[in-house]
């Protein structure tokens, strides 16, 4: 799985600190999904981090071929 988050976070001039605060999840959670380290991550959390940075969970996450 390839893995945007950090793109679509700085697009919005946010810190992973202020993302966690924003979405519930863990700054550490954060960190380890954009370094490709979370083995999985859940629906909710995707669309979550989806609806905060106002894109599609297609915009963060996408299948390599």
């Amino acid at each position: 799985m390839k893995c945007y988050l950090k793109e679509r976070r700085m697009e919005k001039y946010l810190t992973q600190t202020e993302l966690a605060k924003l979405s519930g999840i863990s700054r550490g959670q954060i960190n380890r999904i954009e370094k490709g380290r979370a083995p999985k991550v859940y629906v909710e959390t995707a669309l979550t981090l989806a609806r905060i940075l106002g894109c599609r969970v297609e915009d963060i996450f996408s299948l390599e071929e």
